[in-house]
């Protein structure tokens, strides 16, 4: 990935995410085409795991821009961000939902349950399940490996909603921060967060 990269990974999240779409997230020998993606801007953004600050789970968030960001969803699903901004300011793109387009049957053995190659990597915890992206990989240099990013020139039919599943201050239509291909198969369905019940 050229340098110049690193420098369009240094503007923040809601610039990064849409220019997203259809980049490709290579893991061995798997690869994903981006079609869903959510932008996250730190401190300034109450959906954000940096909303209070840096502590040893996020400082990853404000480091150098083009490292991956993984964290555990309710307890048991990984999930994954491309950390953006420059070093010292929190912001990341959530990476999901994606088209498996190298690596099919490595994708189809990860993920047992899907009903179809359109769902093997549609939803954040699917995605990183299809690429084989764990907790260890957290802090990696999309530039060096072993997960990648590679960039594309080609243009695609970008659509803008509410992030889904984000409660409170940081969802709703007030956040229009969520991104993707319009009418791609394997974008995850819109859901708004439901409040838990004890």
């Amino acid at each position: 990935m050229p340098s110049d990269v690193r420098e369009l990974l240094s503007r923040s999240a809601l610039e990064v995410a849409p220019l997203l779409l259809g980049a490709v997230i290579r893991h061995g020998d798997v690869a994903v085409r981006l079609t869903e993606v959510e932008a996250y801007l730190g401190e300034g953004d109450p959906g954000s795991h940096a909303y209070r600050g840096r502590t040893p789970r996020t400082a990853v968030m404000f480091g150098e821009p083009g490292h991956l960001y993984t964290y555990f969803s309710y307890g048991m699903h990984v999930c994954a961000n491309i950390v953006c901004s420059p070093e010292g300011t929190a912001s990341a793109v959530l990476l999901r939902g994606g088209e498996v387009t190298e690596g099919l049957d490595i994708a189809r053995d990860r993920r047992t349950t899907s009903k179809s190659d359109t769902d093997l990597a549609r939803g954040p915890a699917r995605l990183t399940l299809a690429l084989g992206i764990t907790l260890e990989h957290g802090g990696v240099d999309l530039m060096t490996g072993p997960v990648r990013l590679e960039l594309t020139t080609t243009g695609v039919d970008a659509a803008a909603s509410a992030r889904t599943g984000v409660s409170g201050l940081g969802g709703g239509d007030d956040y229009p921060w969520r991104f993707y291909i319009a009418g791609d198969s394997t974008v995850s369905p819109y859901r708004r967060s439901v409040p838990r019940t004890k």
